[in-house]
């Protein structure tokens, strides 16, 4: 039995569009979206270094 909501990460290696159709791939359709940045340390400062997407999906039912 497959959960109703799940969340998808966009990978680094992906596009968002690669990322909604593995969703649909997997029987889910993008119901809402978070976004929140991702630094790391660059001399004891943080740089900004990308923006991680989430999707969340709600099961698709027939």
């Amino acid at each position: 039995m497959s959960k109703k909501q799940v969340w998808y990460e966009v990978q680094e290696n992906e596009t968002i569009e690669q990322c909604l159709e593995r969703m649909k791939k997997d029987g889910y359709m993008a119901f809402g979206r978070k976004e929140e940045p991702v630094f790391h340390l660059v001399d004891g400062e943080p740089t900004y270094l990308r923006q991680k997407i989430k999707f969340k999906a709600i099961l698709i039912e027939d």
